[in-house]
């Protein structure tokens, strides 16, 4: 295993691990118990992730090279700063659009996936199963569209459920290393 690009023996590796499991837990606790709140923070560092390429990318622009690629780089820079500015004072808005993509996204996926189906329904069997699927996404789409509130409030919800089981199998991962490393032929 690597923990910061140190190669660490997986029986030395468990507190790490075990470590890792424990923030991944309550991290996924939290955005299950506080969804709106989740959903703030992750665009508030999206914000100062946004501000930080930005700023990356005006430093690339006065490094040496071709002109072209430099004005590029200066131009994403500052869209990248003014996005993490506009992120940072209106995170509601961000929030909402985000929303509003991953909305709109499930509609166009759902149709390219039942549309698909049909065409592919002489190649393939259980097509069913993939209209099945585009009318779930584009139903969803259509729910998260006409309230993007309860599609960043699901957004939460989905990250939180994936934190806790995430944390739950490095939980149980750290244990396994432990016991590999308590054993008389690891010493």
């Amino acid at each position: 295993m690597t923990a910061f690009g140190i190669v660490v023996e997986p029986r030395q590796a468990w507190p790490l691990t075990a470590v890792r499991g424990v923030f991944a837990v309550l991290f996924g606790i939290f955005a299950l118990v506080w969804p709106g709140a989740t959903v703030l923070v992750l665009a508030i560092l999206y914000g100062v992730y946004a501000i930080v390429d930005g700023i990356g990318g005006l430093m690339q622009a006065f490094r040496p090279g071709d002109g072209a690629h430099r004005a590029a780089y200066g131009v994403l820079g500052v869209l990248g700063i003014l996005a993490g500015i506009l992120v940072l004072v209106w995170p509601g808005i961000t929030v909402l659009l985000l929303a509003l993509l991953v909305g709109l996204w499930a509609i166009v996926t759902g149709v390219a996936e039942i549309a698909a189906a049909i065409r592919l329904r002489k190649q393939i069997q259980g097509e069913a199963f993939l209209i099945l699927a585009g009318a779930i996404s584009v139903l969803a789409g259509i729910l998260i569209v006409i309230n993007p509130i309860a599609g960043a409030y699901g957004i939460a919800l989905l990250v939180g459920i994936y934190a806790l089981i995430y944390g739950i199998v490095l939980l149980v991962l750290a244990f396994r290393l432990r016991k590999i490393a308590n054993t008389p032929a690891a010493a």
